[in-house]
């Protein structure tokens, strides 16, 4: 073990030093269940893991034979991603709250604190940018992107006193309060306009109004994205200031695409298409019938389908498919990895009321996405402040 660099009252320590690591739970796909039951526990893959903390919305349950006790998750303990296809994926990592009976996948290692730090400090720092910059540049491979033991436990952490430890952790607890507010208020705007739909349309699945069946394709045109050039990781493609959307950015945009993660270049544009602000992005690859509305210029993939049709259309079957989503993704022919194509998305039947009624119904979501902009723009303040916040705790200066 290394001797800690002294610092007036804090130490620089490994994380090695203060948290032990360990390993995910190995399973068969045949003894995984979709749903409680007896025998069973609820175990967490790395799509459970979040920016602002773990999801469990859709767990998988494992035997409990398979699960050691090291393995079963405790308060405190860090989920981390170590293995993923996505740069951007490996190295996630959220805190485990009190209450919580499960285990984690093998893609995913657990940080467990000892009692030589607070178990919340070390969390903040999982959270840092410093973290996330450090772990992108050792995770980087060839295939897939991994994060060695060795990688976790060198990580370099400020540590103060106990006491002083928890003070910090409150401030930035805190802050993660009022994210969370601002994260619930969205949540409820967004269930509203799913209930003005039920209201104005009916369910969308057993459509008890009667509205005309018709097949996606007539109420609108749909084309693939088009990325033609081999390798699609090429350099020459990227880097311009052309926006390029892919099916995360579709996924991860709740209902409209306002960022982009990538750009092409006058060379990428080429070979691609710019679609204009307005159509609706379906993605038919690995994040299946997830939509959002391009809110600016942009080109994508194949793997995403851009939908073109009047405003108010646009609106009702994003909305539409919000609740189809889950039926469509299990309807997915499964190879490398899960699909549809375009003919199958063509013939899609959407129940069709009135135009007149698809736009009061576009006005009033209109109306919804103004209040959920101010949330948003609070949301993105509170953003600001805790990266300052984090970055101020861990260089001693909070």
């Amino acid at each position: 073990m290394s001797t800690p660099t002294v610092l007036a009252d804090t130490e620089i320590v490994r994380v090695g030093d203060v948290a032990e690591q360990i390993r995910g739970v190995s399973y068969s796909k045949a003894d995984v269940r979709t749903a409680p039951q007896t025998g069973y526990i609820p175990l967490l893959r790395g799509g459970n893991v979040h920016e602002h903390g773990l999801a469990f919305d859709d767990l998988q349950f494992v035997p409990d034979e398979s699960v050691s006790q090291k393995q079963v998750l405790q308060a405190g303990d860090i989920v981390v991603v170590a293995s993923s296809g996505s740069l951007s994926g490996v190295g996630k990592a959220a805190c485990v709250p009190a209450g919580f009976h499960g285990t984690f996948g093998a893609f995913c290692k657990v940080v467990r604190p000892t009692d030589k730090i607070d178990a919340s400090y070390l969390g903040h720092y999982f959270r840092t940018a410093d973290y996330r910059s450090k772990v992108s540049s050792m995770a980087a491979g060839a295939n897939i992107n991994n994060l060695r033991n060795e990688h976790l436990d060198g990580l370099k952490i400020r540590l103060p006193a106990l006491g002083e430890q928890r003070r910090i952790a409150a401030i930035l607890d805190k802050t993660d309060e009022l994210h969370a507010k601002r994260r619930q208020a969205l949540a409820h705007l967004d269930a509203l306009t799913r209930s003005i739909f039920h209201a104005m349309f009916g369910d969308p699945i057993l459509n008890p109004m009667g509205w005309p069946l018709v097949a996606l394709s007539q109420l609108g045109t749909l084309e693939r994205g088009q990325s033609k050039h081999r390798p699609r990781n090429d350099p020459k493609l990227l880097g311009g200031s052309h926006p390029l959307i892919q099916t995360g950015d579709v996924a991860n945009a709740s209902g409209y695409v306002r960022k982009f993660s990538a750009t092409y270049s006058e060379f990428g544009l080429k070979q691609s298409k710019k679609w204009p602000a307005g159509t609706l992005c379906i993605t038919i690859a690995a994040n299946i019938a997830k939509t959002a509305i391009l809110k600016l210029d942009a080109c994508f993939p194949d793997s995403v389908v851009g939908f073109e049709s009047d405003a108010a259309t646009i609106e009702y079957v994003r909305t539409w498919f919000s609740f189809l989503q889950k039926t469509l993704e299990a309807r997915a022919p499964e190879s490398a990895q899960k699909n549809i194509n375009l003919a199958i998305l063509r013939g899609v039947e959407v129940p069709a009321p009135p135009l007149d009624m698809r736009r009061r119904f576009a006005e009033r979501v209109a109306a919804i996405e103004q209040l959920k902009s101010q949330h948003e723009i609070h949301l993105y303040e509170l953003e600001d402040l805790s990266a300052s916040l984090q970055h101020r705790a861990f260089s001693g200066q909070l």
